[in-house]
């Protein structure tokens, strides 16, 4: 489960993509496969995907207990050959951020 807490030293990757008409759908099963991958990585915490409603863009959410780990869950990736096959379904911007500010009601 996402843990969205200022101040927590964890690693948050959000990557959009862009997708062309009608390809959302295979982009989720390919992220899912990445995210099983990923998830054997010691110190990832959680993937979350996310489809625009306009059908665009897919967003993945995924969290990592620091910098390190978020580096040794992209090197994974990497050597599985998924960062460079994600590029077959679409437009990626990912970048890595930290939680600074969350209000809940």
């Amino acid at each position: 489960m996402p843990i969205i807490r200022a101040q927590s030293g964890i690693v948050t990757q959000i990557n959009v993509f862009t997708v062309p008409e009608g390809g959302q759908e295979q982009l989720i099963a390919y992220l899912s496969d990445a995210a099983r991958i990923a998830s054997e990585v010691p110190g990832w915490i959680s993937a979350s995907l996310h489809r625009s409603l306009d059908g665009t863009r897919v967003v993945n959410y995924a969290q990592s207990r620091d910098i390190d780990a978020a580096r040794r869950v992209i090197d994974r990736l990497r050597r599985a050959g998924m960062i460079d096959g994600n590029k077959a379904y679409g437009e990626a911007s990912p970048g890595l951020y930290e939680v600074v500010f969350a209000l809940e009601g």
